[in-house]
């Protein structure tokens, strides 16, 4: 099977190499993130304890939208990398795509120099379309589920602290 798959990774060209390296960042950055969120969700109170810290220090007559911005902010702190994955989520069908228009751009050229006598002649155009294709797909459909996860996460976080200051308050 690994030779296999290595065969199918080199078939599939440049195009699929910068796939794999995308697919690298993007679970390192997932995995980053999940470890950053677990150990947040631990802090929690520390957090709703410095958001009522800035409440206290603010004067007595604070605004909602002032607690609301301080949230805000340590969520969007919590944030931080994931719009990587949504790029990569975003490009990796595109690149996908691109794979398979130079792949089927191959076996229209074959098709040109050598005629439609031998299938076997155009089908290695038609085999890298199809790889890069699959790689795409492979790539982007995890990074999806998981960016759509991780931010779920994240605004569950913020409901939760959220409801936590007000309580307190």
């Amino acid at each position: 099977m690994g030779i296999d798959l290595m065969s199918y990774i080199d078939r599939g060209g440049i195009i699929v190499y910068i796939l794999i390296f995308l697919n690298i960042i993007g679970f390192t950055i997932m995995l980053w993130k999940l470890v950053v969120i677990l150990s947040s969700r631990a802090g929690k109170e520390k957090i709703v304890q410095d958001i009522l810290a800035f409440v206290k220090t603010t004067n007595s007559s604070f605004e909602k939208e002032s607690v609301e911005n301080v949230i805000n902010r340590r969520i969007r702190k919590l944030e931080f990398g994931l719009n990587t994955v949504k790029i990569i989520a975003s490009i990796a069908p595109l690149l996908g795509l691109l794979g398979t228009v130079i792949g089927v751009l191959n076996s229209f050229d074959s098709i040109t120099k050598s005629g439609l006598g031998d299938p076997s002649i155009f089908s290695n155009g038609i085999s890298i379309a199809l790889i890069t294709t699959v790689a795409g797909l492979i790539v982007a459909i995890p990074h999806y589920i998981g960016y759509n996860y991780i931010v779920g996460i994240l605004d569950d976080i913020e409901l939760k602290i959220q409801k936590e200051v007000l309580k307190k308050i």
